[in-house]
């Protein structure tokens, strides 16, 4: 009995595998072989002209303004050096993911590029087109326009001298304005994804997965996660490809990434930055590292004091600064593994139908029980002798651990994933969750497999009872898996819902051999 009930469960766990394997695609991530090297560890500018003036330099004056967009408006806030000359060069920034409130984003940088004799223009970010489903970043382009157009007429400002400084997200729109205004005057790209948003969400999981520890088996999940149709729709932006606006840059432009930053890819964005403005005869590109800063080129919490004190002087100096050497500078950064195309999932490729298939198989292991207990109800009411139904000896407790199994895997899987996501989002590691939380789910899927092993083989001998029944010439009873409307529902919705539950855990990986 205990080796059939292995051998079944075994056989099932492999099946499990194959179709976990088969209805997916793999997660093989290409390592970083050409590594772009900082030629000097000192970040400061060259290349400076007369007109730099320190960070601290002035004090700085704060005005609220509106920004008219197309159908509405949005606050700003203005910084200007109080008693500088005019004829100064503006910038205008442009935020990354998130609301974008005017005073609370930038504020350290646009406040000390102030204070350099620099003129800032933080605009809120627009919200009424802007939601986590959709978003244009051609059609943002367009709204970051109106700031740029408001900077020029400002009376300290050259409008000559205008730029933008982009950060994250703001790197995918910030090109497309560039192409569209032929006056911008420079661009500071700071953080840049460079490939699109669908790559960089797949390079960053696996960069968080890979900083908490993940086990291997996990990152199967990565391309079916990232690589779907996210249910409900919408996301068109995912494949938003900003190559075609970086091949027609041709305004100096200063590339700044942290290496501490695990979300991009920064060795790789700047060597295609480089490569494709390049392409369009344009070479003015500085880039640079700082060491130990994250996304926001923070260490500590604290924004590297040297960063603010390069950018200005890069934007001060131009068009001095924009070829000036070295063109790479900083500290070395170490990229472990390109941004590349996600692969897309095969039959799994539609994330309505992956929650539709755990919506269904929940279900259909609510609804037998419940028929059964509604036909036990009438029964009662009606007072009929003949009992709702039942399952024949041995199938009882296998069907309770089959349907209390698949759906505690599943939880499991999910309570799972959430904790290494936020132990990740943290750049914490717990061997406890990360290793203790993945064994512990795959035991409840193997201790689920053990109860439909179970129920299999008593089906199976069943089946052979009743054909032994059926050739003998002196009959017999017959013993059927269930009987009653109620019981048969019981028996076959929780099956199909269990099933249908366990191939959608194996597709996440659950039950994968290393096939």
């Amino acid at each position: 009995m205990i080796f059939r009930t292995a051998a079944t469960s075994a056989a099932l766990a492999i099946g499990l595998a194959l179709v976990g394997a088969v209805t997916g695609p793999q997660w093989s991530p290409v390592p970083v072989t050409d590594h772009l090297s900082p030629t000097a560890a000192d970040t400061a500018i060259g290349g400076q002209g007369q007109d730099v003036q320190p960070v601290g330099t002035y004090e700085v004056k704060e005005t609220e303004v509106v920004v008219r967009l197309e159908g509405t408006s949005v606050d700003g806030l203005l910084r200007e050096p109080v008693g500088a000359p005019d004829g100064l060069p503006g910038v205008v920034f442009l935020h990354g993911a998130g609301t974008g409130a005017a005073d609370e984003a930038f504020v350290e940088v646009a406040t000390d590029m102030a204070s350099a004799g620099i003129v800032t223009l933080v605009p809120s970010k627009r919200l009424d087109t802007y939601t986590t489903r959709h978003r244009d970043y051609v059609d943002m382009a367009d709204d970051y326009q109106r700031s740029v157009e408001l900077l020029r007429t400002r009376p300290s400002v050259d409008p000559e001298r205008v730029g933008l400084y982009a950060e994250s997200e703001g790197t995918w729109i910030a090109p497309v304005l560039v192409d569209q205004d032929p006056d911008v005057s420079f661009l500071v790209m700071v953080s840049a994804p460079v490939v699109p948003p669908r790559q960089q969400a797949g390079f960053a999981v696996d960069s968080y997965l890979r900083n908490t520890g993940v086990p291997q088996g996990v990152f199967r999940a990565i391309p079916r996660a990232v690589g779907m149709e996210m249910p409900g729709g919408g996301f068109e932006y995912a494949d938003f490809d900003v190559t075609p606006y970086l091949e027609r840059l041709d305004v100096p432009t200063l590339v700044v990434y942290g290496t501490a930053d695990p979300s991009m890819p920064i060795e790789q964005g700047a060597l295609q930055i480089i490569a494709d403005a390049g392409a369009n005869g344009n070479h003015d590109v500085t880039v640079r590292y700082y060491a130990g800063a994250n996304h926001g080129i923070r260490v500590g919490g604290s924004l590297v004091p040297d960063f603010a004190r390069d950018v200005s002087a890069w934007v001060q100096g131009l068009p001095g600064t924009a070829g000036a050497e070295p063109a790479v500078a900083g500290a070395q950064p170490d990229q472990l593994y390109l941004a590349s195309a996600v692969p897309n999932p095969r039959w799994y490729g539609n994330g309505d139908i992956v929650i539709g298939f755990v919506i269904v198989g929940g279900a259909l292991l609510v609804v037998g029980p419940l028929v059964w207990l509604v036909t036990g109800l009438v029964r009662r009411v009606r007072r009929t002798s003949r009992p709702a139904g039942r399952l024949a000896p041995g199938l009882r407790w296998p069907l309770v651990g089959l349907a209390v199994g698949s759906v505690a895997t599943m939880v499991g899987l999910v309570v799972y994933l959430v904790s290494v996501a936020r132990l990740a989002l943290d750049y914490q590691t717990d061997a406890w969750v990360v290793q203790g939380g993945w064994i512990a789910v795959r035991l409840l899927g193997l201790a689920t497999v053990v109860a439909a092993a179970f129920i299999i083989n008593r089906l199976a001998d069943l089946r052979t009872a009743h054909k032994a029944v059926a050739a003998s010439p002196e009959g017999g009873v017959v013993v059927r898996p269930a009987t009653g409307v109620g019981a048969r529902a019981t028996l076959w919705a929780t099956v199909a819902g269990s099933t249908i539950l366990l191939v959608t855990l194996a597709y996440w990986g659950v039950y994968q051999l290393g096939i």
